[in-house]
């Protein structure tokens, strides 16, 4: 059964070191669109702004994502979110 984005969200701030990879894209595709590098050990993510937070993920042993990569993901999407909010 998958998980929903909502789901994922909610177990990236309680436990970002225990995020599965394949759970981690379906929530940088539903913000971040796209990747625009695939096919390597990394997915990048195009963002609105340039520097950091970067939306740059790979994958860790156990099919599990990176915690530190979640974190950027996270606040990757905080800083989407208010930007939206604010405009």
């Amino acid at each position: 059964m998958s998980k929903s984005i909502d789901q994922v969200l909610r177990l990236m701030s309680s436990n970002p070191g225990n995020i599965r990879y394949d759970d981690l894209c379906k929530v940088c595709d539903c913000y971040f669109g796209e990747c625009r590098q695939r096919g390597t050990s990394h997915r990048v993510y195009k963002t609105p702004w340039k520097g950091d937070p970067r939306v740059n993920i790979q994958k860790a042993k156990g099919g599990k994502a990176k915690a530190y990569q979640v974190k950027q993901v996270m606040k990757a999407i905080d800083k989407l979110t208010s930007e939206k909010n604010y405009l």
